[in-house]
């Protein structure tokens, strides 16, 4: 396994259980007139940018066309979970908004109530089809972080939330 790849595509996870676990720190950085959820978007875009040119730097012997034929269900299922949660929540409830002292009304619409933390098991099911491309140890250590951040998200302390800064 490349070393740089395998920081690459574990780059977001320590800067999201950071975020999580210190959310005033960052609200702080932030600093006042900044919205600490949108700062984390910007990062966290950089991030995934670093994760798909890693995963790209150990493909290239990998590459063939047409992809499995399990590769569209999985992927374009895993897409549409990702893009529902973002269009169910907005920029704010996907990106720890309510860690940042943001009042986040509660979502049950599908797939919430339905599949347990759905954008990470989205995640995961748009990258299992990429194993027709990508080594297998990369696709593992990046669906093992999000299986850490589930983990890390489901023991929210709501009395160490942030307060914003006004």
């Amino acid at each position: 396994m490349g070393i740089f790849a395998a920081i690459g595509v574990i780059a977001p996870f320590p800067f999201y259980f950071w975020l999580w676990t210190n959310p005033q720190s960052w609200v702080e950085l932030c600093g006042k007139g900044r919205d600490p959820s949108k700062v984390m978007a910007n990062v966290s875009h950089l991030l995934k940018l670093v994760q798909f040119l890693s995963l790209f730097s150990v493909s290239y012997n990998y590459l063939s066309w047409p992809p499995s034929l399990y590769f569209w269900p999985l992927f374009l299922f895993g897409q549409f979970l990702n893009f529902r949660v973002y269009q169910l929540l907005g920029e704010s409830g996907t990106y720890y908004g309510v860690r940042f002292g943001k009042n986040i009304p509660w979502v049950t619409e599908f797939p919430f109530g339905v599949i347990r933390d759905p954008q990470y098991v989205g995640s995961i099911m748009s990258l299992l089809p990429c194993l027709s491309w990508v080594p297998f140890q990369y696709i593992l250590l990046w669906s093992l972080g999000y299986v850490f951040m589930i983990y890390v998200e489901s023991k929210e302390d709501p009395a160490t939330r942030a307060k914003l800064i006004s």
